[in-house]
């Protein structure tokens, strides 16, 4: 294990710790990926500071299996209930950088999973890759149609759900997932999913927030006022070196990971608030299930995160928000 500075290209959003270890495999662990069997899951992580002031510290605990296929329907219909394809849009830049960082080259077979509207798909195929594009949310794929008929990509879209991928094994030299498949409710399931369309030498490429940054605060907000199902573990835990070696060592030959920042600017708080609780879906609904003072009170802790966070210097909003690029070299 080694750990060193990053030095990122033009158009980076900062220079991060990189994390790059060669993982054990077993001899012969290329040929077949289990489906991991799903026998307990984790609460939300608490992050624990230690006295340099360090909060990467991810503790969690288990209890028993919750319904994860009641758990997914209630997920689907979350996200397609308000409109992630305005939030997608904004967080393009992080496809382009995740396409970077696996290397991509003209020519490769890339599978985009939970793509959303389609922001890797976008940029692999910029890089000339075979780009099929996936997500359970339909009206998402179309706005990734949309778009990749304005820039006269090809791009095949398909609705696929990440935790049971339709294709063969070893279909794709690349997977690609930027916040999407970080929230599919079993996650050794679909990691197993992810190791299992890539080929050998193949590469998966992640990008995920971590439990420490910005939307690990906010995730915790929106959890008082809309609670988690109970057992179920946090989304945020892709964004954690631990949680990574753990879905994924045991069939690599390499994982490499980066810290970075996507800066969310807005003209103020207020306009945050507007947009995210008019069409993310997590937002959304979480303010549809309050009374009035509720909904008051969620807004006011938004707002608290939001200028707690902010480190704009001329008036308007903008906001750090770390995450976790990961690439995995399959073994």
């Amino acid at each position: 294990m080694c750990r060193g500075r990053a030095v990122m290209g033009v158009g980076a959003v900062a220079t991060e710790d990189v994390h790059q270890r060669t993982p054990m495999t077993q001899p012969g662990s290329h040929d077949h990926v289990p489906r991991i069997p799903q026998e307990v899951t984790m609460t939300a992580p608490s992050i624990t500071t230690s006295p340099t002031g360090d909060r990467r510290s991810v503790d969690h605990s288990t209890t028993p299996t919750p319904d994860l296929r009641a758990i997914k329907a209630r997920q689907q219909a979350t996200w397609a209930s308000g409109d992630y394809g305005h939030i997608g849009v904004r967080l393009q830049l992080v496809g382009e950088l995740l396409c970077e960082a696996v290397d991509l080259d003209a020519g490769e077979r890339v599978l985009d999973v939970a793509a959303g509207n389609g922001n890797a798909s976008l940029a692999a195929a910029r890089r000339d890759a075979s780009v099929t594009s996936t997500d359970y949310v339909s009206a998402l794929l179309e706005q990734g149609r949309w778009r990749a008929d304005a820039d006269r990509l090809p791009i095949t879209f398909q609705v696929a759900d990440a935790e049971a991928l339709p294709f063969d094994d070893g279909s794709f030299d690349v997977a690609l997932s930027v916040f999407g498949s970080m929230f599919a409710p079993d996650q050794d399931r679909t990691a197993a999913e992810l190791l299992r369309v890539v080929r050998p030498g193949g590469r998966i490429g992640l990008a995920s927030w971590t439990p420490e940054g910005f939307l690990g605060d906010l995730f915790r907000v929106i959890a008082r006022f809309a609670p988690p199902p109970a057992g179920l573990r946090s989304p945020m835990l892709w964004g954690s070196e631990a949680r990574i070696d753990e879905l994924f060592a045991g069939h690599a030959t390499d994982i490499r990971t980066s810290r970075r920042h996507f800066t969310f600017r807005f003209v103020s708080a207020e306009a945050f608030i507007e947009l995210f609780r008019r069409w993310y879906g997590p937002i959304h609904r979480a303010f549809a299930a309050q009374d009035e003072a509720g909904a008051q009170a969620f807004h006011d802790a938004m707002a608290s995160l939001l200028r707690s966070a902010d480190r704009g210097t001329r008036g308007a909003l903008a906001v750090p928000a770390e995450y976790l690029e990961v690439v995995v070299t399959r073994a």
